[in-house]
């Protein structure tokens, strides 16, 4: 009818839509430029563009061969969950240094809240969860400490045969991590699993100043069994006097043995600083107490009957053990030699292949999933394979929720293409799991 191509219809709405120049227009002795504003502002303005002419000079207006409306902005992002369809999604940003156990209970005290104001048939569904692996991690960490107080604890009653004497150990440990504590509120150190993994690796050190305290006062109590409450403080204290000054600095000595640690900058120092102060102060407290706590505890502890060493059985034995090779070592001294420095040269092939980084496995007990597309994927096509994906993965029994996104959200802060997908998987807890099954498996 109008006898329009689409080239034709592209350049009048080109023309339409831009500024014209009109020359000079001289007013008060003044000339002024002349400039038409022809840029489109609305629907109407697009609507009254000119595009041809009929024969009789009727002009052809874009509405006389076009529908003209605003459409939906095109869309670079899709949030699918459980393969039920689409849902929005929501990701809480904390603010740098601040605990992540306190914001995530926060968050969720203000969802409990914000869910009596949502309509009929809305719900907000939890997918990825962190404070779950905090907990668990703080609580294995915490029975492994525990176990470590037990096994010193018995180890020392088993080698000294005299129970009463480790409770001098059991009572110092828990004092000395006391006194870290107290440092690491001070400083602001979170207990999280490097701060206390520091502890857990310092508690074997911490007992040896007590150790070698008992150990001493033993062999006092050996070669003068106290015959009177003044005799026995009195031993104590000479035995204390003997071996503390040494035990004091030899811990001082493991105490600054991590300083080194404090050089390290960026992510490796944001990990392993809080590990390196909370030995450190464990150690620094472990060193005070040794030789200001533990001789009191040793006169109040200490007493009754003493076996003498060589009538404990354990040493004995170990003795028996060690006698031999300690003769042959010392009349053999190049052969020994010869054998530690074969040992240590072992040690050279497996070191040139560590790599520059170390960060172990952790097991959250969650999965983030990420494939990837063929690229000039559409965006009708990433909606499918991910609601497609998410179905696939609900089905396996050990699965909670599965939520998938596609693309990115409108936001300069998360850039990912259409091509990138991330899917959360939140697995039941695995007391639900099925016999034998493992994350590796799944």
């Amino acid at each position: 009818i109008f006898n329009l191509t689409l080239a034709e219809v592209r350049r009048a709405i080109v023309a339409g839509n831009q500024e014209v120049g009109g020359s000079v227009i001289e007013l008060a002795e003044a000339e002024y430029m002349i400039r038409a504003r022809g840029y489109v502002s609305s629907v109407d303005d697009l609507a009254a563009i000119p595009v041809g002419r009929l024969a009789h000079g009727t002009p052809v207006m874009l509405d006389d061969i076009a529908v003209i409306e605003i459409g939906p902005q095109m869309r670079r992002g899709v949030g699918e969950l459980n393969g039920e369809g689409e849902a929005v999604g929501g990701v809480i940003i904390m603010r740098w240094g601040e605990n992540a156990l306190a914001t995530i209970d926060a968050v969720k005290q203000r969802l409990e809240t914000l869910k009596r104001s949502l309509p009929p048939g809305v719900e907000v569904v939890t997918t990825y969860d962190r404070s779950s692996l905090i907990e668990r991690a703080v609580a294995n960490l915490k029975e492994k400490l525990t176990e470590e107080f037990v096994v010193v604890a018995l180890l020392c009653a088993l080698f000294l045969l005299h129970l009463r004497s480790s409770l001098v150990i059991i009572l110092t440990l828990p004092l000395g991590i006391l006194c870290a504590f107290i440092v690491m509120n001070l400083q602001g150190i979170n207990a999280n699993i490097m701060s206390l993994g520091g502890i857990a690796i310092a508690i074997g050190t911490m007992a040896d100043g007590a150790i070698v305290m008992l150990d001493a006062v033993h062999r006092r109590f050996e070669q003068s069994p106290p015959t009177n409450a003044a005799d026995r403080w009195r031993l104590v204290g000479e035995a204390a006097r003997q071996v503390g000054p040494a035990i004091f600095y030899s811990l001082l000595i493991i105490t600054v043995s991590f300083m080194p640690v404090f050089a390290l900058e960026a992510q490796e120092g944001r990990l392993f600083k809080p590990l390196a102060f909370t030995k450190t102060y464990a150690m620094a407290a472990a060193s005070m107490l040794a030789i200001t706590l533990v001789p009191v505890l040793m006169g109040y502890f200490v007493r009754g009957r003493i076996l003498p060493e060589h009538k404990n059985p354990i040493s004995a034995a170990l003795r028996a053990l060690y006698r031999p090779l300690l003769t042959f070592t010392a009349r053999h001294p190049l052969m020994t030699v010869v054998v530690c420095v074969a040992i240590c040269l072992t040690a050279v092939v497996p070191a040139t292949r560590l790599g520059a980084e170390f960060m172990p496995d952790l097991d959250e007990g969650d999965i983030l999933y990420m494939p990837s597309t063929l690229p000039g994927i559409s965006i009708g096509k990433a909606r499918q394979v991910l609601q497609q994906t998410n179905k696939l993965i609900a089905t396996v029994p050990e699965v909670d929720t599965v939520y998938g996104k596609a693309g990115r959200a409108d936001s300069a802060t998360d850039p990912a293409p259409l091509t990138m997908i991330e899917t959360f998987i939140q697995f039941k807890p695995k007391d639900q799991w099925r016999e034998g099954m493992t994350t590796e498996k799944l």
